[in-house]
């Protein structure tokens, strides 16, 4: 596993995160040079021949970047995983329990695109570095501003799915509660001169109270655990004649049904692009219900786990101000934090909306 230590380059006056070694030597930034060079390697060591052709980078989420490969074994996608997520205690337990699920979603027939498995193992280490590597999947990915109720049934449904695959309830247990001081932040983003600080400055009441209300619906969930892929929002789902294809799988976990199904009803209804149509949550729903019903309605009562948005904003805040693999993430940072503050107050700013839509969508007694 690698640590991270900052510099500061000396030409350019830039900050940086170069990678070291556990013993301390320096091992270089990941330029794109040296992504070409280990993927040529990822590709000779995995049996996949020589690259025939520059590897081009591709969009691939916000977290970790992709690459499509031209090979002599074939066409791939090629994931490599983010060095500063990678070097997180106990990520390697967590994408290993992700591709133990991968595996069980393969067997029930769930139509997602999950990692090749080469030398017995699916996570890919070359030189420090870690890799998946993907069969290039043909396709397009979700059209946010273009969401069909059609679309919103068919992924309901998948979700649905999977819930229903190993559901159980489970004796009751604290909740894991979001602890975020959003004053510190500010203080932060004001010393270090960064063009964050009036936002965070000008929304830190709001976000106080979108981190209570997380916090209270995290305490009022009811107590089933299912495997579930909370990341399956619009970005993560391909399509191909109208047919979905579930990427980016790193996420798959243990979860709770209820939270998943609400958070990734409202993103395929429109949130995250600032609108909601309600005719999109109730097909979500739908589709849902139709392949799994734990008899859970009140939607309503947990609304605020629609503000789980405040964690991936700290993530971002802190990437923002360096805590990132390179001046490409911070960018990133920087656009996500004011991204997600304007979905945080469109979720505010609609919650009685919201609310009074998923109560005409969900009829209790275990009637859609």
């Amino acid at each position: 596993m690698y640590r991270y230590k900052r510099y500061r380059h000396k030409e350019a006056g830039e900050r940086v995160i170069l990678e070291t070694g556990i013993d301390g030597k320096t091992m270089g930034r990941t330029t794109e040079q040296t992504i070409e060079a280990l993927v040529a390697k990822l590709m000779a060591d995995c049996g996949m021949g020589a690259v025939l052709a520059p590897v081009e980078s591709v969009s691939g989420g916000y977290l970790h970047r992709m690459y499509r490969v031209s090979a002599a074994g074939g066409s791939y996608a090629v994931k490599y995983l983010n060095p500063e997520i990678m070097a997180r205690q106990g990520v390697f337990e967590n994408y290993a329990r992700a591709e133990e699920i991968e595996r069980i979603l393969e067997k029930e027939g769930i139509p997602i695109v999950p990692a090749i498995t080469v030398h017995g193992k699916k996570m890919q280490n070359v030189e420090g570095h870690y890799f998946y590597i993907f069969g290039w999947q043909e396709g397009h990915i979700t059209d946010w501003n273009n969401i069909s109720s059609i679309q919103c049934h068919t992924v309901g449904n998948i979700l649905g799915r999977i819930h229903g695959i190993r559901p159980e309830n489970v004796p009751r247990q604290e909740p894991v509660f979001s602890e975020i001081d959003w004053h510190a932040y500010i203080l932060r983003a004001k010393q270090e001169g960064s063009g964050i600080a009036p936002l965070l400055e000008d929304n830190e009441k709001l976000l106080s109270y979108a981190v209570k209300e997380l916090n209270r619906a995290r305490a009022s969930l009811p107590d089933i655990l299912c495997l579930s892929d909370e990341d399956m929002d619009p970005k993560n789902v391909m399509w191909e004649n109208g047919n979905p294809r579930i990427i980016d799988l790193e996420c798959l976990d243990y979860g709770n049904p209820v939270s998943h199904a609400l958070q990734l009803a409202l993103q395929w209804a429109g949130i995250v692009t600032y609108n909601m149509y309600t005719e999109n949550l109730t097909a979500f729903f739908d589709g849902y219900l139709e392949a799994y019903d734990n008899g859970f309605r009140a939607y309503g009562d947990i609304f605020g786990m629609a503000y789980s948005w405040v964690d991936w904003l700290e993530y971002n805040i802190r990437r923002a101000l360096g805590e990132c693999m390179d001046e490409k993430e911070r960018a990133m940072g920087i656009s996500e934090t004011g991204n997600t503050i304007k979905r945080i107050r469109y979720i505010y700013n609609t919650e009685k909306d919201i609310k009074a839509a998923l109560a005409s969508c969900l009829r209790p007694g275990g009637v859609p």
